[in-house]
């Protein structure tokens, strides 16, 4: 049994994660705000007797030193998310990204000073390649952000820092750091409330409302399922040669914006249509999107073996039966 912290553990990606670990037999100490996570997400595991819960944040530096000493890993998931909430709110995005990350990373260097490794992962976002214009992104691609009047770059800017941070205690300290970039997580939870494209388009759809699609549609992503993801995280935290890298997370099979929209009524049955919104009347004048967004995964496969075994298409029906209120056992 290891004793794990969790932060932003009540969140969609960290509650599963949380799931997973006391599922293969951990102690699980989970740390949350609650700003963008929701409590109820750990209601199926708040009996179990390795399972730990605080309201709070690991910027608070007395509720970090009296947790970092007693566990083995930590998953740093704790950030602010959504592109709807970062358009808003650019401050809040760049003090929640960067300070509490600084104080994780010297607390557990200091722990490291005395005797004790506690190996660590960073949840990153393909938001930091920012506007890179290759078909495909590794990860020893430039970053290329806008310019710092459109305030939508700063939270893939502040994730960046991280990144650099991280990546500065495992070269000046041997810190062992793993940096997960995250493309595009779906799944059982997800809110769309800050924009999160996929869980917007299936209420709307079993709804019968019209789905809401932002500029052209032509816009490319690529999602997997949350499940895949917790699996490529934990195959990498049990990778000695992970340490110290930079690893995109996800799946790699591209599809329009415009597509989803017609796959999510297609596999809903509904009657509902597509409308389309300038991205200006969706968050502001200044904002700026991504045309394309698709990951090159071969240093994931080389490092573990991951393959995705979810489809999109069995995520979306899998989205759909939840939102009409069926119950799906994993």
């Amino acid at each position: 049994m290891q004793r794990i912290l969790v932060t932003g553990g009540s969140g969609f990606i960290g509650s599963h994660l949380t799931e997973r670990l006391l599922a293969r037999g951990d102690h699980v100490t989970v740390v949350d705000d609650e700003s963008t996570g929701r409590a109820e997400n750990l209601d199926g595991v708040r009996k179990c007797d390795r399972f730990t819960y605080h309201r709070g944040t690991i910027a608070n530096a007395d509720l970090l030193g009296e947790l970092l000493p007693e566990v083995d890993e930590v998953y740093h998931l704790a950030a602010a998310v959504g592109v709807s909430l970062i358009a808003k709110h650019p401050i809040q995005t760049i003090e929640r990204n960067i300070y509490p990350t600084e104080r994780l990373l010297a607390e557990a260097c200091r722990q490291q000073m005395r005797g004790r490794t506690i190996r660590l992962f960073l949840a990153s976002t393909s938001e930091v390649y920012g506007k890179n214009p290759k078909e495909r992104w590794n990860e020893e691609d430039d970053l290329v952000f806008g310019p710092t009047i459109r305030a939508r770059w700063s939270y893939g800017a502040s994730k960046a820092i991280d990144e650099f941070l991280a990546l500065a205690y495992w070269r000046e300290y041997q810190l062992p750091v793993v940096v997960g970039r995250f493309f595009n997580v779906v799944g059982p939870r997800q809110t769309g409330a800050y924009g999160m494209v996929l869980p917007r388009f299936v209420e709307a759809a079993v709804a019968g409302r019209p789905l809401m699609v932002h500029d052209d549609g032509r816009q490319i992503r690529c999602f997997a399922h949350v499940d895949d993801v917790i699996r490529a995280v934990l195959g990498l935290m049990a990778a000695p040669r992970a340490a110290g890298t930079v690893v995109n997370i996800g799946s790699d099979v591209p599809v329009s914006i415009h597509d989803l929209a017609l796959r999510v009524i297609a596999a809903s049955g509904s009657r509902s249509t597509v409308a389309f919104q300038t991205y200006t009347s969706a968050y502001d004048r200044d904002f700026e999107d991504v045309r394309r967004r698709v990951p090159d995964l071969a240093r994931l496969r080389e490092l573990i073996g991951f393959e995705p075994v979810r489809s999109l298409d069995s995520i979306i029906g899998e989205l759909v039966a939840i939102a009409r209120g069926a119950r799906i056992i994993p």
